[in-house]
């Protein structure tokens, strides 16, 4: 049973051991609880515990405590904090034992015996330099728990610290006028930061009214009285070795505004209303202008009338006026704090003052051209009224009638472009000015003007240079003027000087002798010196004059010849035949060089164009074949001396025939053909030769080879007997030259030689004037069939043989001895 309660309540389960596990309690009550024993027979008395017993977890050591921080560090001194276990073993926490070991050594040593259930404690008289690391353990009444998790190495030395800054005031600050403020904080750092106050960027001053007070961890900054001008940005710094901290607020002092700003402008003045303007306070008061509030007065009497203090933009209507009679108007500014003093008008009279407005002053015609005319004029009184448009009307001189320049509106511009006019018409015009009231009298009509282009002398003709001369002239050249004065040119006027005289002589006496950009100077002395000058003339007169910048010596020039070679005149000119030989050259000289082309020393062939120009000469050959090939020169020659150039062409064509073609080794089936490279390769490397027979019935030529790079060939599968011809051509990259062929057949035989000599010549019978002689036939016949026996006789003693006759047969009778 509970032990607040009477009742008990069974187990619900039958025991048999000496044992049992209650479940079901409700931890934090006591119970008492009671036993009794039951055989078949009963169940016995009861056993009850003697007193209550407290449900709760068993009692332990508490768990190690958390959160073991080092707080401060100074050079004999740590300071530490810590936070309870996250269990208390069941237990209240009675103490923490806090233990320390120096580095190096294996020990833990208790620092205090005190409680510290604050879980703070400054461990002290420790030794500048040496190195310690602290834990800390919880115990409750059952005992010690485990020690914390180490602090990491403190050595005890001066702590550094960064600054830190609270501060007590908001980012805006709003005072009024007259009220003090203070800006204030505390701040810490080691070592002790240095603290600074700016306004604006600017360091702030103590005075009678500004106040600074620091102490080693509070701050203030305090202003009496306050003023508009105290109004700012405040920023105070915080700020030692290792850093600075900064805390910022916008003060604002404000107060009621200053008087709008005047005169009153009366825009608008009518018999029953007027409508006024004014510009706002020069100082608002440090808060929008929330309204302005308008009075007017009658200036017969001393009460202001209350118009509006709705409005707060800076024009307003005055209402309910009294024809004739002057009227003062007084405006206040208000803002949140109050409203300003007045700003009181000039005294008006309440009538009708509007009119239309003036007539303009004459008007001025500007940039005239063949079909328009720039109009301008000065902006005439507007009668009161703004003005709202520009009407501009003209007239042909002679005509009576004015008409609108446009139907478009002008304005607020006082020029206007007409348009559309007549060339060669003459206008006047006029302007007359508008505004709500209605259309003003016109301006006095303008000059009369004529409708063309405006032209103008030109500008002086631009670089003029003196480019040649002769012992009595001298060439100019120029280029035209930068600017015609929108006239055409109509020549230019050459003039010249002798140096030394202050008369300038015409060379042209009119313009248009001289159209173009250059002319000869002629007539003039040889040796002496001149100047010239050149003008330009259009329909408006003769421009400024543009002189040649040097003087000119009037005599002969003379200038070596000088070749800039074009491309085709380099070392070497390759040129395929069939297509154009071009050699060109520019040439310079004075006077300009006689001009000669050769080729290797001779004239150049008859077919060859050659065109010689002022600037330089080309010579031409086309359908080139292999004998234009050669060296040609260039040669340019004046009395001041002479220049030659030479240049290779080689004409690339197929190459000639070979040459010395021989036949050797003929036998029944082949022959050895051999032959020379030809004399002329046509300028291009020989790439092949082509070797080809015919037999001398056929009238085909058949190729036995085409592809060879040797001077030889061996002629195989010729029939035996056949007479054949063989030919021979060269080829190169631009193709095949022309054959060289055997002069008589080469017949398709083993070659043929002499017999060997007769065996066994002996004769077998003799006679006073005849000898019978036999003989056998020679071991070899060379090659063919024995058609007879040359016998020969000699006298003894003599040097010469005597041929006798050829008999067929193996024996001869040799008579006449």
């Amino acid at each position: 049973r509970e032990s607040d309660h009477r009742a008990w309540t069974p187990v619900t389960y039958t025991v048999t051991r000496q044992n049992a596990t209650i479940q079901g309690l409700i931890q934090g009550k006591a119970y008492f609880f009671r036993i009794a024993a039951e055989n078949i027979i009963g169940m016995g008395p009861f056993t009850e515990t003697t007193k209550e017993i407290l449900i709760r977890d068993p009692i332990t050591v508490p768990d190690r405590p958390e959160d073991l921080e080092v707080k401060a560090v100074t050079k004999n001194s740590v300071t530490l904090t810590w936070n309870p276990p996250k269990y208390n073993g069941g237990s209240d926490i009675t103490m923490y034992v806090l233990e320390s070991r120096l580095i190096g050594k294996d020990k833990f040593h208790k620092v205090t015996k005190e409680k510290m259930l604050d879980r703070k404690f400054t461990v002290e008289g420790l030794k500048e330099g040496d190195t310690y690391e602290f834990r800390v353990s919880a115990c409750n009444i059952v005992g010690q728990g485990k020690p914390s998790f180490c602090t990491k190495p403190i050595t005890c030395k001066d702590e550094i610290a960064p600054p830190t800054l609270d501060l007590d005031f908001r980012d805006k600050l709003i005072v009024r006028v007259g009220e003090a403020f203070s800006l204030t904080g505390r701040y810490s750092g080691k070592p002790a930061p240095k603290v600074t106050w700016l306004k604006d960027d600017v360091v702030v001053k103590e005075d009678d009214r500004i106040k600074i007070k620091t102490t080693p961890t509070t701050l203030c900054l305090g202003i009496l009285k306050s003023v508009r001008e105290d109004t700012g940005k405040y920023c105070v710094t915080v700020e030692n070795s290792t850093g600075s901290r900064k805390g910022f607020c916008q003060v604002n002092v404000v107060d009621r505004p200053s008087p709008p700003v005047g005169p009153v402008i009366f825009d608008e003045v009518f018999k029953d209303h007027m409508i006024v303007s004014w510009k706002p306070p020069l100082d608002d008061g440090g808060s929008e202008i929330t309204n302005y509030i308008i009075e007017k007065k009658d200036t017969h009497k001393d009460l202001w009338m209350p118009v509006t203090s709705a409005t707060v933009k800076t024009t307003c209507k005055i209402p309910k006026l009294l024809e004739g009679r002057e009227y003062q108007i007084r405006i206040y500014a208000e803002n949140l704090y109050g409203i300003s003093d007045p700003l009181i008008s000039d005294e008006m009279k309440a009538k009708d003052r509007f009119r239309v407005p003036d007539a303009p002053e004459q008007p001025i015609i500007k940039d005239v051209t063949k079909d328009s005319a720039v109009v301008v004029w000065n902006k005439p009184y507007d009668g009161g009224k703004p003005i709202t448009n520009y009407i501009v009307e003209k007239k042909e001189t002679m005509a009576t009638r004015w008409v609108k320049a446009t139907k478009d509106p002008i304005f607020p511009g006082t020029k206007f472009k007409v348009p559309d006019l007549l060339e060669g018409c003459q206008y006047e015009f006029r302007v007359s000015a508008e505004n709500e009231i209605g259309v003003g009298d016109p301006s006095p009509p303008s000059k009369p003007i004529f409708a063309r282009d405006p032209i103008a002398k030109p500008s002086p003709p631009v670089n003029p240079e003196a480019v040649d001369k002769t012992k009595n002239s001298v060439d100019l050249s120029w280029q035209p003027p930068r600017h015609d004065g929108n006239s055409k040119i109509i020549g230019y006027l050459i003039e010249y000087q002798k140096v030394g005289d202050e008369e300038w002589k015409q060379a042209n006496l009119t313009p248009d002798s001289c159209p173009e950009t250059n002319y000869k100077v002629t007539g003039l002395t040889e040796g002496l010196t001149y100047k010239f000058r050149v003008k330009a003339v259009n329909a408006a007169g003769e421009s400024d004059p543009a002189h040649v910048p040097d003087p000119v010596e009037v005599k002969d020039r003379l200038e070596p010849p000088e070749l800039i070679l074009d491309a085709n005149m380099a070392r070497e000119q390759h040129v395929k035949a069939g297509d154009t030989l071009r050699l060109s050259a520019v040439i310079k000289g004075v006077p300009f060089p006689k001009v000669t082309w050769k080729k290797e020393d001779h004239e150049v062939s008859p077919k060859a164009d050659i065109e010689v120009t002022g600037i330089g000469s080309k010579l031409e050959i086309r359908n080139t074949v292999h004998e234009d090939g050669g060296i040609y020169s260039l040669t340019v020659e004046n009395p001041a001396g002479s220049k030659t150039v030479s240049v290779k062409v080689v004409v690339l064509d197929k190459p000639g025939p070979p040459r010395n073609l021989k036949i050797s080794d003929v036998r029944c089936d082949s022959c050895y053909l051999t032959w020379m490279e030809p004399e002329d390769d046509g300028g291009s490397v020989i790439t092949n030769y082509v070797v080809e027979r015919k037999d001398v019935a056929s009238a085909q030529w058949v190729a036995i080879s085409s592809s060879s790079k040797k001077r030889s060939h061996m002629a195989k599968y010729l029939m035996e007997g056949t007479q054949y011809l063989f030919r021979v051509a060269a080829e190169n990259q631009y193709g095949r030259g022309p054959y060289v062929e055997t002069l008589k057949p080469i017949k398709a035989i083993d070659p043929l030689h002499p017999p060997g000599p007769p065996k066994n010549l002996h004769h077998v019978d003799v006679d006073k004037t005849e000898v019978s002689l036999v003989w056998n036939r020679p071991d070899r016949d060379g090659g063919a069939e024995i058609t007879g026996y040359l016998v020969e006789y000699q006298e003894d003693g003599a040097d010469e043989w005597t041929k006798f006759q050829t008999v067929p047969m193996l024996d001869c009778v040799v008579t006449g001895l």
